[in-house]
């Protein structure tokens, strides 16, 4: 029996929840491990945008931050009622204690990518609220500082490889949750 198949079994319809800074690549890999898993995918940002019917800028910018976290949290309460997602959040999913109480519902992958990749993923994007294009390493930096205790917390914790495909970055990431299933 393959990994794959073997984990889809193991999992038992658990869902998986991509954790990490902004431009780490969770909407790109939870993609895909769905797809692996036969898992349907969920974007928690996409999804707030949907409800809101506006964009996460005019979110952060009519309503603040602290109304986009509320949202937040409903959405991430209602996905994981379900089963067989894999669901990528937003980078600051893991400041507010109550959203662990969803993410411990499922298995937690934090996809940890350096700071100097972040940058250059990030540089040309204009739809992150936090970000300065000016001071992006900065803030990035201080984000991270603020947060790396509690993607710590991860069930998983995978190291992103500028030189590896998507292919198998989602292959790591599936040995990795297999490796803690298995103990």
């Amino acid at each position: 029996m393959s990994i794959k198949k073997a984990l889809k079994e193991a999992l038992k319809g658990v869902n998986i929840y991509l954790i990490g800074m902004m431009g780490a690549g969770k909407t790109t890999i939870g993609k895909q491990l769905a797809t692996t898993l036969s898992y349907r995918f969920f974007d928690t940002d996409h999804l707030i945008e949907q409800l809101a019917q506006k964009s996460i800028n005019q979110i952060f910018t009519e309503s603040g931050e602290a109304d986009f976290r509320v949202l937040e949290t409903q959405v991430l309460a209602e996905l994981s009622a379900y089963k067989q997602l894999a669901i990528a959040t937003g980078g600051g999913i893991v400041l507010k204690r109550e959203n662990w109480s969803y993410l411990h519902h499922g298995v937690i992958v934090w996809l940890d990518v350096p700071i100097e990749q972040l940058k250059i993923r990030l540089a040309n994007s204009t739809s992150r609220p936090l970000l300065n294009k000016e001071e992006l390493e900065t803030k990035l930096r201080s984000l991270l500082q603020q947060r790396e205790a509690l993607y710590a917390q991860a069930d998983v914790r995978v190291k992103l490889l500028t030189q590896e495909t998507l292919e198998q970055t989602c292959d790591r990431v599936i040995q990795e949750i297999w490796g803690v299933l298995k103990t």
